[in-house]
């Protein structure tokens, strides 16, 4: 990191740790070195940085701001960077991205393994979270690109490329429901059930087909989770709800089998690959960007939809 960034560098670390010690000993640098860049800033501020406990160091409010602010020019200095490599013809930089739950495994990961292959000068950081925080983490700039669903009401952020995802009932290979591509809600009516809980973008159409229908689920299980619930579903203990997405992996598999809704009420759901619209993407960024793009309809519906024996 550059000398002019050497406070940022030792304040980020004191404010992660909350200690001058343990940031001492991760940064190999003295204890009074850093307690003097840190007492020539807050002098220059005229106001304290940290809360000096005995328990250790506390951010006060004006530390929150520059603590803030420190993680947006580091990102930025790290977008600098990559920019520079562009400009020497190198196919090098970090791309971070933020994906939903269900992007954990399958089509996403390979395509990030055959994009390391290709340009393994091109580091990934990949964070997974519910759909509210990965379409945050995008337009603050936290990521340089996201999948998640229903993004097109958020100015703040561009549409690369999108799909159509649908609901539908997971079951078994061998279950009644297994023999139908397509159904309506009331078809699980008195049948166990494992039921996805929020924050999980599909709960909501669950309760809206529950209240058009007058169907009260037998809810043998809930959970916010979708590798539970399909876990629970291959275990036998009840039919589960979820996307054509959450179960691609499983149902190409021969695992389970996806019986999509057709109930009128339900529209699908738009599966978005996203930037921010403040944002031009890093030469790494739009590489990645563009292979993500190539196969990306292989992620919606009917790509995802098949049911063994049909």
């Amino acid at each position: 990191m550059p000398a002019f960034s050497r406070f940022l560098r030792y304040f980020m670390v004191v404010g992660r740790l909350g200690s001058i010690r343990r940031a001492a000993e991760e940064l190999n640098v003295s204890a009074s070195a850093i307690d003097r860049q840190i007492l020539n800033v807050e002098a220059d501020l005229g106001m304290p940085l940290f809360e000096r406990l005995p328990t250790g160091l506390r951010l006060t409010a004006a530390g929150e701001v520059l603590m803030a602010a420190g993680g947006r020019w580091q990102k930025n200095l790290a977008d600098v960077r990559a920019q520079i490599e562009d400009l020497r013809g190198l196919k090098r930089g970090h791309v971070d991205i933020a994906v939903i739950d269900a992007l954990a495994k399958g089509h996403v990961p390979a395509v990030l393994h055959s994009l390391q292959e290709r340009y393994p000068g091109i580091s990934i950081g990949i964070k997974v979270h519910g759909n509210d925080i990965v379409r945050r983490m995008v337009a603050d700039g936290e990521v340089d690109l996201a999948i998640m669903f229903e993004p097109q009401s958020y100015r703040d952020l561009t549409v690369r490329a999108f799909v159509d995802v649908v609901l539908g009932f997971v079951v078994p290979p061998r279950h009644p429901l297994a023999q139908h591509r397509e159904t309506r809600f009331s078809s699980c009516a008195g049948m166990p059930v494992i039921a996805p809980d929020r924050p999980l973008a599909v709960s909501q159409q669950i309760e809206v087909l529950e209240a058009t229908n007058s169907v009260a689920l037998d809810r043998r299980a809930t959970s916010d989770n979708i590798q539970m619930i399909v876990s629970l579903v291959m275990q036998g203990i009840g039919v589960g709800m979820l996307t054509s997405l959450d179960v691609a992996t499983e149902v190409q598999r021969g695992l389970l089998s996806f019986v999509r809704l057709t109930d009128p009420v339900l529209r699908p759901m738009t599966l978005a690959l996203c930037t921010a619209t403040a944002r031009t993407p890093s030469h790494a960024a739009g590489i990645v960007l563009g292979e993500l793009e190539a196969g990306f309809a292989q992620l919606g519906y009917p790509a995802a939809h098949r049911v063994p024996g049909v």
